[in-house]
Order: C-alpha cells, then structure tokens, then sequence
C-alpha cells in the first residue's frame, strides 16, 4: 500500500515531539530514561525510531519501541537504555554517544529528530526530571547494547 492509500485511512499529518529531555551526564551502567511528550492530530502514532551514534564505532542498528494504542493521539512518558557493559571493564567512562529520536505514524509519517548527547563518567550524577512536566509512564526500553569501540 503507498502513501497515498494510508494518508487515506490515517491522515495527513505527521506526529510532533512536543517536549523531550534526557539527562546529559551518567555514570557507566545506570538505565539513561528518555522523556517524551508527543501528539498526532491524526490520532494514528505507531511506533518511536530510536538510533544512537558512537564516535569511533559509528551508528547502531536502529530500535524501534511500538506505541501502545492508549497513546496513538497524545503521549507522555519515557523510553530506557540500559547502559551495563557486556564485560563490566569500564570502558564506558568518558565515553560520548549522541540518540537521535522520532515517531513514526502509521501513515509513514515522521515526526522532526530530536537529538539526546550523552556523556559517562563515574562521578557524574543524573540531572533531574523537570517537575511536573513528564508522566511517569514506561514507553518501552531501546535494545541497543552499547559496545566497546573496537569490538565488531
């Protein structure tokens, strides 16, 4: 089916990220949440493209979380990544990565990126959440398993 024939069923609009925030510092091995606030005038939200970018390894496959139906319209709450290394050696301090963040409709829409800089090291503490802005809902985790740079 094109476009054209879903725009017909769904709509034309495409969803927007209406607010968002992510702590900017962690310590290696605490879950990073990604706030969001969405809507989709179309009533039709699918699914959140999640892709993650390390200097010297480059982009991960992307993840992809499905929005459950109660959010297809308007949604608030927060997706996870877990940042425990495979082997615990610590390789992750001073490590930088960058997650870029949309929402796609069922249409094919997507909505505008949203980029999340992230930066470990073992003194940093979690900046936090802006009171009274997210809802404390689990969106569903990123299953991107962080790597060393130099493994394959």
């Amino acid at each position: 089916m094109g476009i054209e024939e879903k725009e017909k069923i769904y709509g034309k609009e495409a969803p927007a990220i209406t607010g968002s925030f992510a702590s900017k510092r962690l310590r290696p091995g605490d879950t990073w949440k990604i706030y969001l606030q969405a809507s989709d005038p179309d009533g039709d939200m699918d699914q959140i493209a999640c892709t993650l970018v390390q200097p010297a390894k480059g982009e991960y496959s992307p993840s992809f979380v499905k929005i459950g139906e109660g959010n297809s319209k308007e949604l608030s709450g927060y997706l996870h990544l877990n940042t425990k290394s495979r082997d615990g050696s610590g390789w992750m301090n001073f490590l930088n990565v960058t997650l870029t963040v949309q929402i796609q409709d069922k249409a094919g829409h997507y909505s505008g990126p949203v980029h999340f800089p992230l930066a470990f090291q073992d003194r940093f503490t979690r900046e936090p959440v802006p009171d009274g802005v997210f809802e404390e809902q689990d969106l569903g985790p990123i299953m991107i398993l962080l790597s060393p740079p130099d493994s394959g």
